[in-house]
């Protein structure tokens, strides 16, 4: 059985309970655009906020449901920090002058498996990483971000994940998902195995597995992580994966259209909820590209429902 196509990292989607101060931090201090401004459409009490590139560019999402929740409590089975690609090494300095400014304290430039970072969490704890990415990669800047074009986050990656036993995740990574191990580095907490996918890898290509059987599972919560997407081409490719997870007896979603693009949801052995998401059709299907995320934007299914699910939602 052939393998279908997997090239990268799609998005990922956290949990806030704080979306109008998510908004400003995300679109102020990080400088990226709000390309969709939507509610979970499981849940429509709960916004669901896409941030993004100025292209909206599958592979730059990181975007966030809006829970009224305690916070996370930290431990394994778990996504555990997201990277966001920056082009040099020398714009890491002028982050760390920047999130100074705004307030938001961090562990200076350091290097990890060979790349520059720079560490830091959100308000309401979420773990992030700025990257360097040497320029490999995609970059589409936002004309109107605070930050400078040439010092704006231009996607995911790498993603790192962590769970107590290396080998049936693994399994599942390899086997069923056609990734590659690349390599493994240490951390003071223990080994971190690297695996990519797409024909280069590369951070915006990179799952971090590290292996921490000390720890508890984590406890869901805001600073938390919900998913993480991979980046399928095509509906063929889509269709593809449906029919290997079937056959490989992985207990799944079954195909699922969320309007702007399509997907398939499963649980890896440590627990993390995986998605696999189609390229297209993109968030430009109901609005225009100039003004994405400029009014909440809901799937033809839910549109009938405007007026109720726009008065159960707070201003951001």
């Amino acid at each position: 059985m052939t393998t279908p196509l997997l090239t990268g990292l799609h998005h990922l989607t956290a949990v806030s309970a704080d979306a109008p101060g998510n908004h400003r931090f995300y679109t102020q201090a990080l400088g990226m655009r709000l390309v969709k401004r939507t509610v979970n459409q499981d849940d429509t009490s709960a916004y669901h906020l896409f941030y993004a590139d100025g292209q909206a560019s599958p592979g730059s999402d990181l975007t966030f449901f809006d829970w009224p929740v305690g916070p996370e409590r930290r431990g394994g089975n778990s996504v555990t920090r997201t990277g966001l690609r920056v082009s040099g090494a020398a714009g890491l300095e002028w982050w760390a002058g920047r999130l100074r400014e705004f307030g938001v304290s961090h562990g200076g430039v350091s290097e990890r498996d060979g790349r520059a970072v720079l560490d830091f969490e959100d308000p309401e704890g979420q773990r992030l990483s700025l990257v360097d990415d040497g320029g490999t990669g995609e970059g589409h800047p936002w004309e109107r971000s605070p930050v400078p074009p040439e010092r704006q986050i231009r996607g995911l990656g790498p993603v790192e994940m962590t769970v107590p036993v290396l080998r049936p995740t693994e399994a599942v990574l390899t086997g069923v998902m056609g990734m590659r191990r690349a390599r493994g580095h240490g951390t003071a907490d223990g080994e971190v195995h690297v695996y990519e996918m797409g024909e280069g890898g590369g951070p915006a290509a990179e799952l971090h597995v590290a292996v921490r059987p000390d720890l508890a599972p984590a406890r869901p919560g805001a600073g938390g992580v919900h998913h993480v997407a991979f980046r399928t081409p095509d509906e063929a490719q889509y269709r593809a994966w449906a029919e290997r997870l079937s056959a490989l007896r992985v207990q799944n979603s079954g195909p699922v259209d969320r309007h702007y693009f399509r997907s398939l949801y499963f649980r890896e052995p440590g627990g993390v909820l995986f998605e696999i998401a189609t390229d297209g059709p993109g968030f430009a299907v109901d609005e225009p590209m100039e003004a994405l995320g400029e009014r909440l934007a809901l799937p033809p299914f839910l549109e009938a429902r405007r007026a109720s699910i726009e008065a159960g939602l707070k201003p951001i």
